[in-house]
């Protein structure tokens, strides 16, 4: 075998074991930088609740973390619920729009149920849940569906239902 014969070989072998390992590694790095930017999408929506939740908390007057609705509300007090309410619904279709997907991973649906969990928590208030038709007008079809579902479940869950013994 000479020298070109040799190189030849080398060549062949770079190839046929280089190239789908480099393809497999690209792959993996792919999949990686987008596993990042999913956690990175998570976690700015985390924080941005909890941002919202700040402002809850600058509201003790409205009874926000409470189940039952704020008894006679000034006028005031309504239109500060209100644009709360209007801020938490912005925030439920963003979160929708960048973390649900009909068919998830493990992760994925870990932290889908999270935003899932607060949505059925709000829609159980029945102050959120009356104003839902004027705080979802305008936001996109799917999630209205979506939130729409969820609060008819919610209020179904709050029923308990009678038997006649």
């Amino acid at each position: 075998m000479n020298w070109r014969d040799g190189w030849e070989l080398a060549s062949f072998i770079v190839t046929a074991l280089g190239l789908p390992f480099a393809i497999l590694f690209f792959a993996w790095e792919q999949r990686k930088e987008r596993d990042n930017e999913e956690e990175e999408a998570y976690q700015l929506l985390s924080d941005a609740y909890n941002d919202f939740l700040k402002i809850v908390l600058l509201n003790p007057d409205l009874h926000l973390r409470t189940n039952d609705p704020l008894f006679n509300p000034t006028p005031e007090q309504k239109e500060r619920m209100l644009v709360i309410f209007d801020m938490l619904i912005s925030l439920f279709e963003r979160a929708y729009l960048v973390a649900y997907k009909p068919r998830m991973g493990e992760t994925e649906a870990r932290r889908w149920n999270s935003w899932d969990d607060y949505m059925r928590e709000w829609c159980r208030r029945e102050d959120f849940h009356n104003a839902l038709p004027l705080l979802l007008r305008g936001e996109d079809p799917e999630f209205q569906d979506y939130i729409r579902r969820i609060a008819e479940e919610e209020r179904g869950a709050l029923v308990i239902p009678t038997t006649n013994y």
